[in-house]
């Protein structure tokens, strides 16, 4: 009966979307919009062939390398911040000036100092991950009960020791959700990257796609990128349950 509850409320608003965007597909008629079984129909010949080993696995391989740079810099600089009132306060007037800055704008400065290619949509993607990581981690370092801190201090914790086994632990629920918030930024950098100058990539066969009129195509991209982003957030929530098991538990015992 849970089960069967469970996939009622997952995949009822879905099928829904789905079923009216056959029909409205099916009563326009039109080029640019074509039907889901349409889109299904192209989808295997069109990524599943050369374009997964050409395309698709490079573009996670690019996201994903991105990706884990911008949480791992952005962890270390957060924790060092966040300890630290007298850094926080010389440091913050510079975060905020480059947060407030699209990433997008800069993938031509970059394109300057890396060229083209990989090096170039790795920086993007990172540079587009890391404030979300960053922010979080500096406030979740600065949320940390002065209790435990005091605690810490009374024992004699310090160091490596205290950062290890308090700082981070405390820090880390803060951490998880400026990385979820990161983990679609990085989706979207990895494809406006590719649009802009790459040779291979889901991006670059969207817009491809788009400019020799292959709607179908095109559209089934555009899928393609909803379903890595389903199911990578899949992925994160598994981690997140396994890494922050402790923090779960205290929250389900709470309500």
């Amino acid at each position: 009966m849970k089960a069967l509850r469970w996939i009622l409320v997952t995949f009822a608003v879905p099928v829904v979307l789905v079923a009216l965007w056959q029909l409205v597909a099916e009563v326009s008629r039109s080029l640019y919009w074509p039907s889901p079984v349409a889109i299904v129909g192209v989808f295997p010949e069109t990524w599943l062939q050369g374009r997964l080993t050409d395309d698709v696995l490079p573009s996670l391989t690019r996201l994903l390398v991105g990706y884990l740079c911008a949480v791992v810099i952005a962890v270390a600089v957060g924790v060092l911040v966040g300890s630290f009132r007298r850094v926080r306060l010389y440091t913050e007037p510079v975060f905020e000036i480059f947060r407030a800055i699209p990433p997008p704008v800069l993938v031509p400065i970059v394109m300057l100092f890396t060229g083209f290619g990989a090096n170039m949509q790795i920086t993007v993607i990172a540079f587009g991950c890391i404030w979300p990581v960053l922010i979080n981690t500096i406030e979740g370092v600065r949320g940390i009960e002065l209790t435990q801190m005091d605690t810490a201090r009374s024992y004699r914790i310090g160091g490596w020791r205290r950062l290890m086994t308090i700082t981070i632990p405390a820090a880390s629920p803060k951490v998880f959700v400026g990385a979820r918030q990161a983990l679609s930024i990085g989706i979207i950098m990895m494809v406006i990257s590719e649009m802009f100058a790459s040779t291979d990539g889901i991006g670059f066969n969207i817009i491809q796609f788009q400019r020799l009129f292959q709607i179908t195509q095109m559209w089934s991209g555009i899928i393609l990128l909803g379903v890595i982003g389903v199911v990578a957030n899949i992925i994160f929530k598994f981690i997140e349950r396994r890494v922050l098991r402790w923090y779960v538990g205290m929250q389900t015992q709470e309500r």
